[in-house]
């Protein structure tokens, strides 16, 4: 097989230029730290943006990876598999579900979830019960009618005529949710937290008035849980922590611990409207990726796993608190769990990247959700050690970056 030596500059030559990743290329991980080409070490706040929720490389599931490799890797849906009906069972028996749909992402997921609603308000009522209800700063994939759903207009430019009858509304605006929602409306679809939106909870009194208003219209609830679930919030999927259950609920990232998988999960009434052959996917529950997805969900599962996320939301924000208090840059510092976004001052709006920048010079993988807010999102088990070191890290950047305006 023929060697290519490649190094960032290759991106460049090779690549499609819809993304602009940092300068370093990551080699090597484990635990919640990443080495680069250059064997340089970084602490791991970002998790692949909250995917690796068990760190990079852990040995449980690296041992049930390989050992599904000499087994079986894929057959596509023309039958099924062992791995694939494990982790639905196991899916169905950790939540409200009873029935499940697999693929490979979270944007899969919602489209999935986005063609059921239509599909089961066609089925019951007709063509006219078509409206999405969606949130303003909403996100929910990249694939055209995700983009539509989402509610950031910079991601549909260029990209019309994109599909109709999605209303966007203001997030945890009640007021403007009782005035929109009739019996034309087929669903509304919420983030618990909005995560690319810039790490914003719904309120508990947004949810309910969703749960209530999507009862009386006879509309389904969906939550897109791609980035809360899985254990990120302190639960295994964020709607736990609130007194709402949805009727649809879309899951990825985390579900696979790095490795690609996505579900859709609803009800047997609701899933009936996917009847024989009116949704698909070549690799969705591919024999690998479910032989991964089950461990790790069992693994996380843990009520000792989940309630450490809580201490280490608390740590995280005295440490966030302790460099605010010495440089005021934030605002805000929200979120829930291992979700926490930290929104700069005015003063800092659109430069939330020259923090990302510097903090990676300083041996530090951080994210950004938007222009204004860093967002951290890192391994559940992420020791406390290396979130003090990393937190010094973003000191360090921090510092730098005021001192270099």
């Amino acid at each position: 097989m023929t060697e290519y030596s490649v190094n960032r500059a290759t991106f460049d030559e090779v690549m499609v230029p819809n993304y602009a990743p940092q300068k370093v290329v990551p080699v090597r991980g484990k635990g919640s730290r990443i080495w680069d080409q250059e064997g340089r070490e970084y602490i791991d706040f970002a998790g692949g943006i909250a995917v690796n929720a068990l760190g990079h490389c852990h040995p449980k599931l690296v041992k049930v990876l390989k050992d599904q490799a000499d087994k079986l890797w894929h057959l596509s849906n023309v039958y099924t598999n062992e791995p694939a009906l494990a982790l639905a069972r196991a899916l169905t028996e950790v939540c409200f579900a009873e029935k499940v749909f697999f693929c490979n992402s979270g944007t899969e997921a919602n489209e999935a979830a986005f063609k059921l609603v239509r599909k089961y308000a066609y089925d019951h009522t007709g063509p006219e019960k078509h409206e999405i209800i969606s949130f303003n700063n909403a996100f929910h994939g990249r694939s055209l009618f995700a983009i539509t759903v989402g509610g950031q207009p910079k991601y549909c430019e260029g990209y019309a005529p994109v599909p109709e009858g999605v209303t966007h509304l203001p997030f945890n605006d009640v007021d403007a949710l009782k005035a929109a929602v009739s019996d034309k409306t087929c669903a509304v679809v919420i983030e618990p937290i909005q995560g690319e939106g810039g790490v914003r909870p719904a309120t508990p009194e947004f949810l309910q008035a969703a749960r209530e208003l999507c009862d009386q219209h006879n509309a389904l609830l969906v939550f897109d849980e791609v980035q809360t679930g899985v254990g990120r919030t302190g639960e295994f999927y964020a709607y736990m922590g609130t007194d709402v259950v949805p009727d649809i609920l879309t899951t990825a990232k985390a579900l696979g611990g790095g490795f690609p998988v996505g579900a859709m999960l609803t009800t047997s009434k609701i899933a009936n409207s996917f009847g024989f052959g009116t949704h698909g996917s070549t690799y969705g529950g591919n024999a690998l990726a479910c032989s991964v997805a089950l461990a790790a969900i069992t693994l996380i599962n843990d009520d000792q796993l989940l309630a450490n996320v809580s201490g280490k939301h608390q740590l995280f924000r005295r440490e966030l608190e302790s460099i605010n208090d010495e440089f005021g840059i934030f605002t805000e510092i929200r979120g829930k769990g291992l979700l926490i976004g930290a929104e700069l001052t005015p003063e800092w709006h659109g430069k939330s990247k020259a923090f990302l920048a510097a903090a990676a010079e300083e041996g530090l993988m951080l994210l950004v959700a938007g222009p204004n807010v860093l967002r951290l999102a890192p391994s559940l088990i992420i020791p406390d050690d290396d979130i003090r070191q990393g937190m010094d890290a973003l000191r360090r950047a921090v510092a730098k970056t005021v001192q270099a305006t």
